[in-house]
């Protein structure tokens, strides 16, 4: 009987699929996708970023989080506590659920919005057991198949990346793989408990670049260990592999993990709010100088995240990564208003009509910081479309660099 014929079997722990689910969909999937086995994965499209630091959400994929936590990892880190953040608990969906979760979001999609992604998150994807990665890839490719979906991508841990578990993707709609790096100083992940070097990554991204898939690296400010000059190096060291894109997340405590143990018995101290947004928006501005992506920063919201009992203590904030682009909108404000001569107490700022807020800041923060620094009276946000969204212009006579090239300022 084919797994199109079977949803498997309930147990106590989850979702099990039968054993035979592995030989039926290697088989039925590479008839669907034709490639042979000596062919990389499917061809990827990149989007290099230029001088520009934002990308038009249109341009973005419209990705569909399935979200499998702590699936094939081997121990649990000192920060996590995957549970906690995604809201999902530890089953593997069934078939019909997958189907579901999938088919949902799909009536989400956006007009404009024309690549669209399956993305397992929020395990370590290649650390599971054969026959589950290739019965959820099998799920996944019917909507490929169909013409509804793309690709997949899902994240894993650097050391499950080796050439027996590539080969087993070879001819399968899989085009982007996050690795879960976190740092790349070897003292600052054993702290963690991560169980993988820095090593490990590089030789990840080298493997996967062979095989041309989109690589996408996650890395956290603030771990056990951490401190400015470790994080820029570790900036430095992942700028070095080029990966297509980044994702920067602060460490948060969160309940019910080791970390909140050592934040209790006072063995661990987070950054607060203002440092996380300052490290984050280093590490931004080098990527940025480098052309590499940044597609976000700070966790994603979810409703047991907001509910104020999960996170105990660090630099959360629901729009994290808006604070770290209104804290370099105002370094790079300041920078020009020292720079001229200022013969007026009232003056206009002008920027991309989609970085009004940036430029303004939470509640206005920039205004009245600028306003106060600069003993102004007035300043005024003029939308302006012929700037870049990382570009600002004082009144009609003076102008300012991109964002991107602030990373030089940084390092003078």
């Amino acid at each position: 009987m084919s797994i199109t014929q079977r949803s498997g079997k309930k147990t106590a722990s989850g979702w099990a699929l039968d054993s035979s689910c592995f030989h039926t969909t290697v088989k039925e999937m590479k008839r669907q996708n034709p490639v042979s086995s000596t062919q990389t994965p499917l061809p990827v499209t990149r989007h290099p970023v230029t001088n520009a630091c934002y990308r038009e959400s249109k341009s973005r994929p419209f990705i569909i989080p399935i979200f499998l936590p702590h699936a094939g990892c081997p121990h649990q880190c000192v920060f996590c506590n995957q549970t906690a953040i995604t809201g999902v608990r530890r089953n593997i969906p069934s078939p019909e659920a997958l189907r579901g979760q999938i088919n949902n979001f799909l009536n989400y999609k956006g007009k404009q919005r024309k690549t669209v992604q399956v993305a397992f998150y929020g395990g370590n994807f290649l650390g599971q057991p054969k026959k589950d990665i290739e019965c959820l890839l099998y799920e996944a490719n019917k909507f490929i198949t169909a013409g509804k979906v793309d690709s997949i991508r899902f994240s894993t841990r650097p050391d499950t990346v080796d050439n027996e578990r590539l080969d087993m993707l070879n001819g399968l709609p899989v085009s982007t793989v996050e690795l879960g790096v976190q740092s790349m100083d070897d003292q600052v992940l054993a702290l963690a408990k991560r169980g993988h070097t820095a090593s490990d990554t590089e030789r990840a991204v080298h493997r996967l670049k062979k095989r041309n898939y989109e690589i996408g690296l996650q890395l956290m400010v603030g771990l056990p260990g951490d401190d400015e000059i470790r994080s820029l190096a570790t900036g430095r060291r992942v700028a070095d592999l080029s990966p297509d894109f980044v994702r920067i997340y602060p460490t948060l405590v969160l309940s019910n993990s080791q970390l909140a143990k050592w934040y209790e018995k006072g063995k661990y101290i987070p950054l607060s709010l203002e440092a996380g947004v300052a490290a984050t928006k280093k590490l931004y501005l080098l990527f940025a100088h480098e052309n590499i992506r940044i597609i976000r920063m700070g966790l994603q919201i979810s409703a047991d995240l907001e509910k104020g009992t999960t996170i105990l203590a660090g630099p959360y904030h629901p729009a994290f990564g808006h604070l770290v682009f209104s804290d370099i909108f105002l370094d790079r404000a300041t920078s020009i208003l020292k720079s001229e001569i200022i013969h007026t107490d009232t003056v206009s700022i002008n920027v991309h009509p989609r970085s009004i807020s940036k430029m303004q800041g939470l509640k206005n923060r920039n205004i009245e910081i600028l306003k106060r620094n600069f003993h102004l009276k007035s300043i005024r946000i003029v939308p302006d479309v012929s700037l870049g969204e990382d570009q600002l212009a004082l009144g009609s006579h003076f102008s300012l660099p991109g964002l991107c090239q602030s990373w030089r300022k940084l390092n003078e």
